[in-house]
């Protein structure tokens, strides 16, 4: 029998004159509970947000990516495994200081989604901020090519050089692109609202229905409909955007508490005076007028 040897990431940097000794390899995994239930979707969605999460490191990594041409950057799949976001080019860094940097825009940003991301415990109070820009290289396989992760998962960068990083899959769609759960299996919190699947957009905008907004850290209730032009997608991203939706008494709580989910899904031509009429009885069953709830009226 003939011994197929496996092909490598090495290899296909390799043929594309790409030396390997020139390339770090980084498998993204944040260790934030939150960050990492939405980190999918920033990786995919939301390419500016990834580069400045990639963009500064401690002491140790950073010193590590000064020495390299590219970063090869890929994010956490299943245990031993990474699933390729992009290949890029590293044109140099800026020394910035710790306030310099919590002060982006971006990163503050990745804090509220959850990042720990505090540079001031740094003894020097100094931080590269690595300008990284993405290629072109292997675009086609970007989100779809796995590779085997060599040694313990904590090693989260490796030179491409030392190690032998095996392709064990091109999937044929993106591995990041969530499927679209049923309306009653949908509930995000609201740090997960923000940053929905694309492929989630469509069902939402075509679902009208009746929703409930749970505060997690009171345990109280919210009840909405949603019969707009954008249905329960317009709705939610109000939500999304304000985290109170103009409502009163969910200004006076913290929307990171805030889980969101479907009562009732209706008919996309539902009329208004229906929608409305369900709402109330929602209301009604489970007592969510202020205030046993968070409903004003």
């Amino acid at each position: 029998m003939m011994d197929v040897q496996p092909f490598t990431f090495n290899e296909l940097l390799v043929r594309s004159d790409i030396n390997p000794t020139d390339v770090l390899i980084m498998r993204h995994r944040p260790h934030e509970t939150k960050l990492n239930l939405i980190f999918d979707s920033i990786a995919s969605e939301h390419p500016d947000l990834f580069n400045c999460y990639q963009s500064t490191h401690a002491p140790r990594t950073e010193a590590a990516l000064k020495k390299a041409k590219y970063l090869a950057s890929f994010i956490r799949h299943l245990p031993g495994s990474a699933i390729f976001i992009g290949l890029y080019e590293v044109r140099g860094f800026q020394i910035r200081t710790a306030d310099e940097i919590m002060a982006r825009p971006m990163h503050q940003k990745l804090v509220e989604l959850g990042m720990s991301g505090d540079f001031t415990a740094l003894q020097s109070g100094m931080i590269a901020e690595f300008h990284l820009k993405r290629t072109d290289w292997a675009g086609i396989w970007a989100e779809k090519m796995v590779i085997q992760w060599p040694g313990a998962d904590r090693a989260w960068y490796q030179w491409a050089e030392r190690n032998t990083f095996e392709i064990t899959a091109i999937a044929e769609s993106s591995l990041l692109s969530k499927a679209v759960p049923s309306w009653q299996e949908m509930t995000p919190t609201w740090p997960e609202l923000q940053y929905l699947p694309r492929r989630w957009h469509a069902a939402l905008r075509h679902w009208r229905g009746i929703y409930l907004i749970t505060d997690t850290q009171g345990g109280r209730h919210y009840v909405g409909s949603a019969a707009g032009q954008e249905n329960l997608l317009q709705r939610w991203m109000n939500y999304a955007d304000t985290g109170h939706g103009g409502n009163k008494h969910l200004k006076s709580r913290q929307p990171e508490n805030f889980r969101f989910s479907i009562l009732q899904r209706l008919s996309p031509d539902a009329e208004l005076r229906e929608v409305v009429a369900l709402e109330n009885s929602w209301k009604e069953r489970l007592s969510t007028r202020y205030p046993n709830g968070l409903n004003e009226n």
